[in-house]
């Protein structure tokens, strides 16, 4: 979380749940640039991101902060991605990326430029192609959003990454990430909370809201109140990631609402918002490669919130092993569900975008339980039949065969699913 100032100016120390968010925010950002600069013709790709808390760019034991993070990827992949192009015949890459760093505190940002400074001048001497703006900002965000959104229409950039790691709830409103994700069609955004400061904030904004919140779930505000005392109870996080996603579900098409895993229970939130099933593809892949890192609680499948909590049917999924295996075997039974309310078809992209805001689940994972699957056949463009996982194309049909055996599940209505 984002540092008061006089502990950046006195070294900030760096807490687990901040390495888990940044090690991810590292992954990510280097798995979406892989992806934005992938097709043979593009020779330029422009983006800006923004780092609305940015800190002061290093913490007490030396480890990058968010700023840093930034600049370190912005290099790496510029020097590697034109040695891969090379390699594979295709013309090199340019990346023009403005990077907005804002912090309300003076003297963490006088700080952080003594760390961004000096990378910035040693990117513009050895790295030609990429092309790196650096744009400070002083300000409470709120304030400097105005800033923000001027830079960004001067520039003409289209291609947005909001990380906001703020301090409490209040900080970044609703609007502001509406008017973000609505401006932008390319927009990504990272949010950080404390959810105490969320449920805080519900009490006192909407309190008729979040009592028909916890009604939903069968629990009352004294229930609530008990179970803030035990954060590391499975049922204060179902609870608690139905609220966030009922709070922040609209925001954007893809919103994925995981806590950071924490053995001292779920207090901390990192929230990815994406216009994109694609982003949320990629993200839900990178937190695979950091299985327990975040956690989810309820379903594994396609359906991830669908569980009813009187049953008990909802389960604690970490994105490792064991949750994988869980999540296989209801893949088996929901993607031919799926299909079926469709009709007897769909397009692979149009599934891609019906799923990947239900679902926790590893690409890799959704494949082979559709190859897998005996009633589900995955026809190419030109009228062939997929055999393998990973040859699976979004110009691919899936086509229920003639032998439904799935049928029964559709008609028992009245049973409640597994988990």
């Amino acid at each position: 979380m984002v540092k008061k100032n006089y502990e950046w100016a006195d070294g900030a120390v760096l807490e687990d749940h901040t390495r888990q968010k940044l090690k991810i925010l590292r992954e990510y950002f280097s798995d979406y640039l892989s992806v934005r600069c992938k097709l043979p013709q593009q020779e330029k790709f422009r983006m800006a991101i923004i780092d609305g808390f940015s800190g002061g760019g290093r913490y007490k034991c030396g480890s990058a902060g968010s700023p840093v993070v930034f600049v370190e990827e912005l290099r790496t992949f510029a020097e590697q991605v034109n040695i891969k192009r090379a390699a594979d015949g295709m013309a090199p890459i340019a990346l023009e990326c403005l990077l907005i760093l804002n912090d309300e505190a003076r003297d963490t940002v006088e700080l952080l430029k003594t760390h961004v400074a000096p990378l910035e001048a040693e990117i513009k001497t050895n790295v030609s192609s990429l092309h790196l703006k650096v744009e400070y900002l002083n300000k409470q965000f709120e304030q400097a959003y105005p800033d923000i959104v001027d830079l960004l229409l001067r520039g003409r950039y289209t291609n947005v990454l909001f990380n906001l790691d703020q301090c409490g709830h209040k900080h970044v409103s609703i609007n502001t990430l509406l008017n973000i994700l609505h401006t932008y069609t390319s927009a990504e955004i990272f949010l950080t909370f404390a959810i105490q400061s969320l449920i805080a904030f519900l009490e006192k904004s909407n309190p008729t809201k979040l009592t028909a919140q916890l009604a939903q779930l069968g629990l009352s505000q004294s229930d609530l109140l008990s179970l803030q005392g035990a954060m590391n109870r499975e049922a204060w996080l179902g609870a608690a990631e139905r609220i966030v996603f009922d709070h922040f579900g609209n925001c954007a098409p893809y919103v994925s609402p995981f806590s950071i895993h924490n053995p001292t229970g779920w207090r901390y939130w990192l929230i990815h918002f994406a216009n994109s099933y694609r982003a949320r593809q990629v993200y839900n892949n990178v937190l695979h490669q950091n299985s327990s890192a975040q956690a989810h609680f309820g379903r594994s499948g396609l359906n991830m919130l669908s569980y009813n909590p009187a049953h008990n049917d909802g389960r604690l999924y970490l994105f490792d092993t064991t949750g994988r295996d869980r999540a296989r075997s209801q893949l088996l039974e929901d993607i031919p569900r799926l299909v079926s309310d469709s009709g007897d078809a769909i397009g692979v992209a149009d599934f891609y975008s019906s799923i990947y805001n239900k679902t926790p689940a590893h690409t890799d994972d959704i494949h082979s339980a559709i190859i897998d699957n005996p009633d589900i056949e995955v026809i190419t463009p030109k009228g062939g039949e997929r055999r393998k996982a990973n040859t699976i194309s979004v110009d691919d049909i899936l086509k229920l065969k003639g032998q439904k055996s799935f049928f029964p599940i559709f008609f028992n209505t009245g049973e409640p699913e597994k988990p």
